[in-house]
């Protein structure tokens, strides 16, 4: 019972909410409430702190989420290692990536569930500190983000390229006489879409920018690559991009590409997994499969489209 009780525990912490926990559940608003309660009586300790609605958890409680989370991912752990004892890991990886490292997923996960045919593959696109927030609280396995630029603590990681930057705009757009190179300080004139700052990349953007001498002002800012390319291909803004999400943005035959200089950049993009045993089996086989990529070249220097 207990460990059908620690699901409820967290489900209660993600939703902040009974009813929608009991539903995620697929459970009555009482059963899970009395289950709650009961887990209190077992423990000893107060876990949620009441009112008219959820309010939040005691700090017993906090504590008591915490071991929650340990202990259900060390369960899902026993079950894929007996799995993989039995000479077919099953289970699931749940990957979280950097939106501009979203084009490379496909190179990791393809040979992985070819090796693997029954582990299925969550991956999706967060931010680099929801990706560190989900490493910490059992929630990923592994992650795909910078190893170089923002420091994430309590991770071991593998690198797996490196990310150069371009600045792309459509065919129509008047060209400048620069040949296939254009400097920060020059892009920084023109009228540009850019992601977000909530994302790691745009932080990196701007401090290129920063050792360039410049700061602009970007007129369009999103947090989703597509809708920049879509931006792109209005012919009225230009955007500063990883030359390896090219594909990803869908633009016209002929729109141009400069690589950007004044300074050249670049920063190492890999896998990071919560430094702590036991490890999930089902990460510890995407590891090992990154490495044996590695020795045959498959993951290059640099991504070229």
């Amino acid at each position: 019972m207990i460990l059908k009780q620690f699901n409820y525990l967290i489900a209660l912490a993600q939703e902040r909410h009974f009813g929608r926990a009991a539903k995620r559940c697929n459970v009555a608003q009482p059963t899970l409430s009395t289950a709650i309660r009961r887990l209190e009586d077992e423990l000893g300790v107060p876990i949620v702190m009441r009112g008219q609605r959820f309010i939040g958890f005691t700090a017993e409680g906090q504590r008591v989420l915490e071991w929650a989370e340990r202990i259900l991912a060390d369960q899902d752990a026993m079950v894929q290692e007996l799995s993989e004892m039995r000479d077919s890991l099953h289970g699931r990886l749940r990957i979280g990536v950097v939106p501009t490292a979203l084009p490379v997923v496909s190179r990791l996960t393809l040979p992985f569930c070819e090796r693997h045919p029954n582990v299925s593959v969550a991956a999706r696109a967060m931010s680099s500190l929801e990706i560190q927030h989900g490493l910490e609280n059992f929630e990923l396995d592994l992650g795909i983000t910078y190893l170089d630029n923002e420091a994430m603590p309590k991770v071991k990681s593998v690198p797996l390229y490196r990310e150069y930057y371009c600045l792309v705009w459509a065919v129509w757009k008047k060209r400048r006489n620069q040949g296939s190179e254009i400097s920060w300080k020059d892009a920084a004139e023109l009228p540009l879409c850019l992601l977000s700052q909530d994302m790691q990349n745009r932080r990196i953007i701007d401090a290129a920018f920063a050792a360039a001498g410049c700061r602009p002002t970007p007129q369009i800012e999103t947090n989703d690559l597509a809708d920049l390319g879509l931006h792109v291909k209005t012919g009225k803004w230009a955007a500063i991009v990883p030359r390896h999400v090219l594909d990803l943005l869908n633009l016209p035959n002929g729109a141009q590409v400069l690589d950007l200089v004044a300074p050249v950049i670049s920063h190492a993009v890999g896998l990071v997994v919560a430094d702590r045993e036991p490890r999930p089996p089902t990460a510890k086989a995407m590891l090992a499969l990154v490495g044996q990529m590695h020795n045959g070249d498959i993951f290059d220097s640099q991504l070229d489209q």
